[in-house]
């Protein structure tokens, strides 16, 4: 049987700058990496526990070898620097004999939704470290990850599943703009979505789409009241974004990708601590808080944008909400920080 698993990469090498310390960027970045794949290892396991469809089954084992993979070269840099372990997500996390919760076409949309926040993390980490097993790892990181995501795209097409982003038509000419009227969006006349909006529109309808299903699936399973009162308040505002994005598109007659909300089952019962469902949805909203940002910057239109920006306040103020109820519940592990100099200069009195 032909295999999707990539050629398994070499451990890394001990090359010049490895004596240097880890910087900032290097630690926070290694550091949520790290607890970013021990999460993704319960999510995958237990999705591997119900999985039916043979191509889908593949490509979650393939993603859970990645992230596994990942894992052990990060435990490599952390013992070779005597660097503390992060906590993660463990066993204690995920009861992977917990009856089903979403079903099979739903994983497909959930790893593409998981690997675009990891394409956006490591995408970040690798112009700002600079040690070179950290860029060698990062570079790695991307690089598997953008492969899988072409491998899920190509399963959802395969299978008819995916939506593809609007057809517009091709320009006749190269033109430049001559109007200011090209910013209007709320008096006078409003031209057409240009292609870059239209992108942007289509990537967080998606996006908002598959965060609404799991926020379905997770409201009906976890355990205490304060994370189910927590995941409605998210899944009504992933739905209120979802049909004002969307609402956008369908006004100007062009296609966006539908609701899933359907392929969340029936059960009650909890695959994954309250704890690590917390995190995942602040984990994901504050990855939505760059995709908004990636939105407003190239979107010419002030209605849009206006939209955008509203939208942003009201994503913070729910992962602000997410921190302080994962902090309540003493659930907040604590990435690395700088030197508190008050509180040091105040133990000196």
């Amino acid at each position: 049987m032909e295999t999707i698993v990539e050629e398994q990469t070499t451990p890394f090498q001990q090359l010049k700058n490895e004596h240097d310390k880890l910087t900032s960027a290097e630690q926070g970045k290694l550091w949520a990496t790290y607890v970013g794949n021990t999460m993704s290892v319960c999510v995958l396991s237990y999705m591997l526990n119900h999985v039916e469809d043979q191509e889908v089954k593949k490509i979650l084992e393939h993603s859970l070898q990645l992230s596994n993979q990942f894992l052990q070269s990060l435990k490599g840099i952390f013992a070779k620097e005597n660097y503390p372990l992060p906590v993660g997500f463990t066993n204690e996390d995920v009861n992977i004999t917990a009856p089903r919760l979403f079903e099979d076409e739903f994983y497909l949309h959930y790893l593409k939704y998981v690997a675009k926040a990891g394409i956006s993390l490591y995408g970040i980490a690798i112009p700002l470290v600079t040690r070179d097993d950290t860029r060698e790892f990062f570079t790695s990181c991307i690089n598997q990850t953008v492969n899988l995501i072409n491998i899920v795209n190509t399963a959802l097409l395969k299978k008819g599943l995916l939506i593809k982003p609007p057809y517009i038509p091709y320009p006749e000419e190269v033109d430049f703009v001559e109007k200011h009227s090209y910013h209007n969006g709320f008096f006078g006349r409003v031209r057409p979505l240009q292609a870059l909006e239209i992108t942007h529109l289509y990537d967080n309808v998606e996006n908002n789409a598959t965060s609404k299903a799991v926020l379905v699936g997770f409201s009906q399973a976890a355990k205490s009241n304060q994370s189910k009162a927590y995941f409605r308040r998210g899944e009504e505002i992933a739905s209120k974004h979802y049909d004002t994005f969307s609402g956008i598109l369908q006004e100007e007659g062009l296609t966006s990708p539908p609701i899933l909300d359907q392929l969340v089952t029936t059960s009650t019962s909890a695959p994954f601590s309250d704890r690590l469902m917390l995190f995942h949805k602040l984990d994901m909203y504050a990855v939505r808080i760059r995709a908004y940002g990636n939105a407003i910057s190239m979107c010419a239109r002030h209605d849009v944008a206006t939209k955008y920006a509203r939208f942003l306040v009201e994503v913070g103020n729910y992962v602000e909400d997410g921190s302080n109820l994962l902090i309540e519940n003493g659930w907040l592990e604590q990435p690395p920080q700088a030197v508190d100099r008050n509180a040091l200069a105040s133990n000196r009195h």
